[in-house]
């Protein structure tokens, strides 16, 4: 049996909208007891002082991509799971496009039974959740054995990329509505985005890029509402990147229709100035958004209007990322540097609480998978993310626990560091 106690540690719990100062007792991965001041301290207790350091609800990841299987140069499942415990969460949900993708049963089996296997070799790994393909191969094209794959064990259904075949959607819709399980879409018309590589406006003229024009992410999002309201499938929307995208969802929350939405940890920190550098971490899909985007993400996740803050985590080989910015693929890692950077930008400066912050990290991203959050609460199970705003790291190949270092902060030192979690 073991015992820690975290003594006089920050303790954020969004369940309770709690933030304040307390002792905390975990007792053979159970939380014993929560208070002011813990006197009563089994045999063996192993102490910390944990003045300054953060105690939060574990963190939840909506959605990410693993390289293993078929891109094992990129991500395997080990690695995967590593650098999400190093950056705080206690969950961590793959979206289907592997190779093979997970449109079939058997496939699903295949990585529970690789995540038996990794977790058989730590002692503290995430939560594996597994978004089950809507379409085979995820081309968009015809339909998977949504039924098969909900047996099997799947969390939800998420291509991860565009479907563009309206009627397709509307049937997906309508065959997902008894199935119970959150249906995932991420919004953009590729007949509008055409060969757009960077969001349309002033600076994807200065810096010569072609333009990714909003309508391309806006008309998608307001004909899937127009779906939604007529199956009242719940819905969640996956990348919101536009101002004008964080209005009509706000607008179709308030009418009622039963949907969720999630926006990216980097849309909420880069805008497209950001872009003239040309780094290739920075090609992402969707584009950054222009200032005003980026603000209206803020606003949106404070509001609650956009539910969570999703990783999206996209690991790339140094070579796959190593090229001309229009032909790098689009994608960045983010699980090891999200709550860092998100923290440093946004709470230090005051822009946001920190229980605004972990609830979009923690609870709601649970909520929108339709699951229980982790609560800080005697009799409850730890699951939980200690984490030191302080600590100063620099962002280096050998200090990622990801085998890919694509990102915009490679070479930089943060302020802020994961150092500890329960899983």
């Amino acid at each position: 049996m073991t015992t820690e106690l975290l003594q006089k540690v920050r303790v954020i719990n969004p369940v309770t909208n709690t933030d304040l100062v307390a002792d905390v007792l975990i007792e053979d991965g159970y939380i014993k007891s929560v208070g002011d001041k813990i006197s009563e301290i089994p045999n063996n207790t192993s102490i910390r002082d944990c003045k300054s350091l953060v105690l939060g609800t574990g963190l939840v990841d909506l959605y990410s991509h693993s390289g293993e299987p078929g891109f094992e140069e990129r991500e395997t499942f080990t690695s995967l799971l590593k650098a999400a415990a190093a950056g705080g969460f206690t969950r961590v949900t793959i979206l289907p496009d592997t190779s093979p993708s997970i449109d079939n049963p058997a496939v699903v089996a295949q990585l529970k039974q690789l995540y038996q296997q990794a977790n058989s070799n730590s002692s503290c790994l995430p939560l594996l959740n597994i978004w089950g393909a809507i379409t085979k191969d995820v081309k968009g094209e015809k339909m998977t054995e949504l039924a098969d794959l909900k047996n099997a064990g799947i969390i939800g259904f998420a291509d991860g990329d565009a479907l563009n075949n309206l009627a397709l959607v509307r049937r997906v819709l309508e065959y997902l509505q008894p199935l119970r399980k959150t249906a995932a879409f991420w919004c953009c018309d590729r007949n509008i985005s055409a060969d757009g590589i960077m969001r349309e406006g002033a600076n994807s003229i200065q810096w010569g890029l072609p333009g990714n024009p909003p309508a391309s992410e806006t008309s998608a999002i307001a004909a899937l509402l127009e779906l939604v309201a007529s199956t009242f499938t719940p819905t969640h929307i996956m990348r919101v990147s536009t101002a004008r995208s964080v209005e009509l969802i706000e607008n179709a929350k308030a009418k009622g229709l039963p949907i969720t939405a999630s926006t990216t940890w980097m849309h909420l920190l880069l805008d497209t100035s950001s872009v003239k550098s040309y780094h290739t971490g920075l090609r992402l899909e969707p584009p950054l958004g222009n200032p005003e985007d980026m603000m209206a993400l803020r606003r949106g996740v404070k509001e609650g209007i956009l539910d969570a803050v999703a990783v999206d985590h996209s690991p790339f080989t140094y070579e796959e990322k190593t090229v001309a910015f229009a032909q790098a693929p689009p994608g960045a890692i983010g699980l090891e540097l999200a709550l860092p950077l998100l923290w440093q930008n946004l709470v230090e400066t005051g822009e946001f609480t920190a229980l605004e912050l972990w609830k979009a990290l923690s609870t709601n991203p649970a909520e929108c998978l339709k699951q229980s959050p982790s609560q800080i609460a005697a009799g409850e199970k730890a699951e939980l993310t200690l984490f030191n705003p302080q600590e100063i790291w620099k962002v280096e190949s050998k200090n990622l626990h990801s085998l890919s270092s694509n990102t915009f902060w490679l070479g930089e030192e943060l302020k802020g560091k994961v150092v500890g979690v329960w899983c």
